[in-house]
């Protein structure tokens, strides 16, 4: 079975991969060389991981498929600002401590929640 990327990462053009990415072409590859009957000590040099990641790899394959491999959504708190905030933000920072009204043009935490509270 060839390397397919999840669903969400095809597109026309072929951009390199992410991280992300390509640690889970790593997990499928192991799992090509699983199927093609590899010993985890071949798969690890293959692949570029330790040998530990591949009996890892093995077990949660033979628990759960190919699709146990696959890369999973990010967990974790949800962010605080929207993707509106973040360009605002971003401009506001870019554009300097100066531009906003402060003696230096240095972003101090203290500046940052004054300008933000405005």
């Amino acid at each position: 079975m060839a390397y397919q990327p999840s669903p969400s990462d095809a597109s026309s053009s072929l951009p390199p991969l992410s991280r992300p990415q390509l640690a889970e072409a790593r997990r499928v590859r192991a799992v090509e060389l699983f199927e093609e009957g590899a010993s985890n000590a071949a798969i690890a040099r293959a692949v570029g991981v330790c040998a530990e990641s591949v009996r890892r790899w093995r077990r949660v394959w033979e628990q759960g498929g190919v699709s146990a491999l696959r890369r999973r959504a990010a967990t974790g708190r949800p962010p605080k600002l929207d993707d509106a905030q973040v360009e605002t933000l971003g401009a506001a920072l870019a554009r300097g401590a100066q531009a906003h009204g402060f003696e230096a043009d240095l972003w101090t935490w203290s500046e940052s929640a004054q300008w933000w509270s405005r």
